[in-house]
């Protein structure tokens, strides 16, 4: 037989999985444990003792046997004692010796002992392995053992992390409603402390007592990733469920089969055996009458092993009751969202949603703790504590920079949030939040005085109300980026300092519907607003300030922007940008804008510029930005405009400059490179106060000499054309700082390069042949 200490051993399932047992469960394992003792004592009964004791018949009545002792000889080997025998009162004298009784018994046990009384023992312990199996095959199952360890393997860690109880601690609400959980949280941090100080001389290697050290806080945040792969994996399917139903299902129907016929069977153990044999050859005797001593013993172990399996039946019937009657593909933390802080905790379904119903009935507090790291507000505060650790005021300083303006800016990438450590740096003026998850803008911003302009992109903000008083009075500049226009922030609408406000749509919305942004009515000092997104015609919300508005900027990625009425609100309207709005036209409400004094057309479709000559009305149009279309032709209303100076055209298609451009005589900055040009017109030259002229990458073989009649130039592009020589003129140019003439046809340079004192070699952009060909003199003044 097996020994009691082996059977134990291999009915224990491993000590990880008894937090995954319920009670019904450990019940179950602890009656199938007395039905193995049961197995046992039966099996080692039947082993140590006869079997069955026969003893001849010689006459038999109806219902009884009359067993004649005095032809019952006793020859014993071992005795001193002389043999003898008795002749049965029938005169039949036969003398049977042990080895024929034992025959008698062997036969008689086993061709008429019912089989339920030879193998009663045997059954026990086969029906109890069975028990063992069902209950535990779930746990050795690869598709679910994988399962059930890896959320274990999760589970003691969530339970046993210092970031646990130190949230937990946090989170409890100081009149908590269960008094219990914070004496616990409390108990625990307590205790999870006192395993992480470590005092030296009087110095405690942390910085404050219930801060986790770096490591603490690298091990938590890996665990947060753990739970979201586990909870996304286990939560598409329900095969520990429905595996641990089919268990449920199979006991119950071997309870019911095990227990009727044992019930029936059990009558079969009786004490007298009327036994006949075809021994009469051997013995002298035909029928028996044996007697079996374990009867009385084995129908008792029956009757106590049947309540066994009663009871038994009785827990299998409650769990599988449990199963249909209660939800337990759906778990619900309500109740730990309202002793904690955390309210974001999502509940769970499928396989983890039961797997949580088990731990519940071993110990709730398995839950409240793995909870933790379902919260992203408990994920944001372990990373904001562990940004803190990485992002040190000194490194932080060492990431400030000036920008074009000249104002100390700090630009953040791809953080989990915002250090701690930043509002500390008190001189900074302009903030970068570039690809964050989601950020909370805490009352701290409030340290930074100087703090003018903030960038925002993060695909969730939210801001304490604290930090918002304190950015509604001081922020002048916001740039933000968002997905669609319902998510832009309401609280930016608040902020009644701003000047300037750019919203940029990081997605193409021409096939959304768009939300207004009608606040922006609110306001009221906003003086620049750029939108960078797919808008078929400009919101309400933007007609609504143009009374303060200057400068309006609409990049609309290609989307044809139809409808730009609302632009005639703009009364103080200074600069006008409409980018890539698939123009074909200049919108004729722009010529109403009588205040504006640039307009950029960059990246439309427009072709013709007939209605440049409407432009003669905008008297204070100084710049007109018209690159990147396909314009064929300037007009030669062109020369009507005489209060421009700048003067964009590059990147089109134009193959001849008219000459009544050269009758803007403000003009100081014309860029007509990127053409199809093949001259320069002679009357360039009365461009006097041209200071930046390019031409480059068009198809012109030669320069006019009035072009260097233009002697305020400071920049001349003539680069990528045909030019073959360079007229020495160009030595009058003495303000030139910079002259491109690369990819020509040139063979030499002008030594009258000289001439230009402003001129260094830095800002001829040249061939390095053709500056070697230069004289030393030449060369060394240009590099001078």
């Amino acid at each position: 037989m097996i020994p009691i200490s082996d059977v134990k051993r291999i009915a224990e399932s491993p000590p990880a999985y008894r937090i995954m047992k319920p009670l019904w469960d450990v019940f179950s394992e602890y009656i199938s444990m007395v039905m193995l003792m049961v197995a046992v004592f039966g099996g080692t009964l039947q082993i140590s003792q006869d079997k069955m004791t026969c003893l001849p018949c010689v006459s038999m009545t109806v219902n009884s046997c009359y067993i004649s002792l005095e032809t019952w000889t006793i020859n014993s080997e071992d005795s001193n004692s002389n043999s003898t025998s008795t002749s049965v009162p029938t005169g039949i004298i036969y003398n049977m010796d042990r080895q024929q009784y034992g025959l008698v018994d062997a036969l008689c046990y086993e061709i008429h002992m019912h089989w339920f009384s030879k193998y009663f023992p045997y059954l026990v312990l086969l029906h109890t392995v069975i028990f063992q199996v069902c209950s535990n095959f779930w746990f050795k199952l690869p598709s679910t053992s994988s399962k059930l360890e890896h959320f274990l393997s999760i589970l003691l860690k969530c339970f046993d992390s210092p970031w646990t109880t130190q949230a937990l601690c946090q989170a409890v609400e100081e009149k908590t409603p269960n008094p219990k959980l914070r004496e616990d949280v409390e108990a625990n941090f307590e205790e999870s402390q006192r395993s992480t100080l470590h005092v030296d001389q009087g110095i405690v290697d942390k910085q404050k007592i219930g801060d986790l050290d770096k490591k603490e806080g690298e091990q938590a945040k890996a665990l947060f990733e753990k739970v979201k792969n586990f909870k996304k994996h286990v939560e598409d399917g329900d095969i520990v469920y429905s595996l641990y139903m089919r268990q449920i299902i199979i006991k119950v129907i071997l309870f019911i089969g095990i227990l009727c016929y044992h019930i029936y069977y059990v009558r079969r153990i009786i004490f007298d055996v009327q036994c006949r044999v075809e021994t009469e050859t051997f013995t002298g005797y035909r029928l028996y009458h044996c007697i079996y001593p374990l009867a009385r013993l084995f129908r008792i172990l029956a009757s106590f092993y049947i309540t066994l399996v009663g009871l038994y039946g009785l827990v299998t019937l409650y769990t599988l009751w449990w199963m249909l009657w209660c939800s337990l593909k759906e778990y619900s933390f309500d109740s730990i969202r309202k002793e904690i802080k955390y309210s974001d905790i999502p509940d769970v379904k499928n396989d983890l949603a039961f797997m949580l119903h088990l731990i519940d009935q071993y110990d709730p507090l398995y839950s409240k703790r793995f909870a933790v790291f379902l919260s992203e507000v408990s994920e944001n505060k372990l990373h904001q504590l562990n940004l803190n650790y990485e992002w040190t005021l000194d490194k932080l300083r060492q990431h400030i920079t000036k920008n074009t303006q000249d104002k100390l800016e700090l630009n953040l990438c791809m953080l989990s949030g915002i250090p701690d450590n930043v509002f500390d740096l008190v001189e900074l003026e302009v903030l970068k939040l570039d690809k964050f998850e989601s950020i909370i803008i805490p009352v701290n911003i409030a340290q930074l005085k100087n703090l003018k302009e903030l960038w925002l992109d993060c695909k969730a903000v939210s801001i304490d109300v604290l930090a918002l008083t304190f950015l509604r009075d001081n922020l002048k500049t916001l740039h933000i980026k968002f997905m669609d226009f319902k998510d832009i922030p309401l609280w930016i609408y608040n902020l009644k300092s701003l000047e300037e406000l750019h919203l940029i749509s990081i997605l193409n919305e021409e096939n959304k519907k768009h939300h207004d942004i009608d606040p922006l009515r609110e306001l009221k000092r906003l003086k620049v607003l750029r939108l960078k997104s797919s808008l078929k015609k400009i919101p309400q919300g933007v007609a609504d300030v143009g009374a303060t508005l200057q400068k309006l900027s609409i990049h609309n990625k290609g989307t044809k922007l139809m409808i730009v009425n609302n632009l005639k609100k703009m009364v103080q309207l200074k600069e006008l940008e409409l980018v890539r709005c698939n123009l074909e036209r200049i919108p004729h409400i722009i010529f109403s804008l009588v205040t504006l004094q640039e307009i950029d057309l960059k990246d439309n479709n427009l072709t013709s510029i007939e209605e440049i000559m409407s432009l003669q009305h905008l008297h204070r149009l100084t710049s007109l930005k018209l690159w990147f279309n396909q314009i064929y032709y300037i007009p030669v209303q062109i020369g009507n405009l005489e209060t421009i100076e700048r003067l964009y055209l590059n990147n089109n298609k134009i193959d001849n400059i008219p000459v009544q451009l050269c009758y803007c005589r403000r003009l100081r900055y014309l860029d007509l490179s990127h053409n199809n040009l093949s001259y320069i017109p002679p009357e360039i030259g009365k461009l006097q106060n041209l200071q930046y002229f390019a031409v480059t990458a068009n198809q012109i073989e030669t320069l006019p000499p009035e072009l260097f009649q233009c002697i305020n130039l400071q920049t001349l592009n003539l680069g990528s054309n045909q030019l073959d020589s360079l007229p020495s003129r160009v030595g009058e140019l003495t303000k030139l700082t910079q002259l491109e003439l690369r990819d020509n046809q040139l063979e030499r340079l002008p030594v009258e390069l000289g001439m230009c004192p402003l001129l260094k070699r830095s800002g001829l952009l040249v061939e390095e042949e053709l500056f070697n060909a230069l004289p030393l003199e030449i060369k060394d003044k240009l590099e001078g």
